[in-house]
């Protein structure tokens, strides 16, 4: 019984430490940035332009509704759309934050291998994205993008 009692108790500790885990800032972003992910692969563009604040605008002269007109052409236009994400880095400093993306766009399904997609590659980009807290959720407010090079692998 004591055993018992112990093990309980234990499980209760273990269970509140567990439930105090604050998720971070970067978590959050990291989570928003999968989110814009899954919605362009799903091709579902309320969910796409959830995360995008009304206040957007970038040096190419796009607003929200442009970005949302932008994107919409690009489902319209290919069947499948597949995302990659490379690498990323994150950074937080107070109510503004910075995500440096490496993403590859194809128009195929997903594959393994890099080599394997770039026959239907829609571009390999470098997304520089800002963001801003708006109430307790980051939002995009800022987006440039560039083609990057890159090398292909071989198999």
């Amino acid at each position: 019984m004591k055993r018992a009692a112990a093990f309980f108790l234990l499980f209760i500790i273990a269970v509140s430490l567990v439930s105090c885990h604050k998720e971070s800032d970067e978590d959050r972003i990291r989570q928003l940035l999968a989110d814009i992910q899954t919605a362009g692969e799903k091709k579902d563009i309320r969910a796409f332009m959830r995360p995008i604040s009304k206040d957007y605008h970038d040096p190419r002269g796009f607003n929200h509704e442009g970005i949302r007109v932008l994107v919409l052409s690009y489902f319209l236009r290919y069947p499948k759309i597949s995302v990659y994400i490379g690498h990323s880095s994150i950074s937080v400093e107070g109510g503004t934050a910075k995500a440096r993306l490496h993403v590859i766009l194809t128009s195929g399904d997903k594959t393994k291998g890099l080599s394997s997609i770039v026959p239907q590659s829609l571009g390999v980009w470098d997304f520089d994205i800002t963001l801003q807290k708006e109430g307790k959720d980051w939002k995009v407010i800022r987006a440039v993008w560039k083609e990057a090079e890159y090398l292909i692998p071989e198999d």
